[in-house]
């Protein structure tokens, strides 16, 4: 398998798993699902940059992948403590 494809199967998996919380109305996972999303799309875009020479860009989106990967941590806390 093509190492490039893990990164957008990774990013189908979570986007697939929120709509499938969403539809059962499990918004708390739905939520969880999407932050995950977010922070992998962004970390992989983030190296996608820096590969292609947008050295501020991918910092940008590296700060994005730490923010969203902090949101889904706290959303995951939340979850456990409820």
């Amino acid at each position: 398998m093509n190492t490039k494809w893990i990164p957008s199967i990774l990013v189908a998996f979570f986007s697939i798993a929120a709509i499938v919380f969403v539809v059962k109305g499990n918004f708390d996972f739905a939520v969880l699902a999407m932050t995950v999303m977010f922070a992998m799309s962004n970390g992989f875009r983030a190296k996608s940059f820096k590969e292609q020479g947008y050295i501020k860009e991918a910092k940008w989106m590296r700060y994005m992948a730490v923010f969203f990967g902090i949101a889904s941590v706290a959303v995951l806390a939340i979850i456990t403590t409820s």
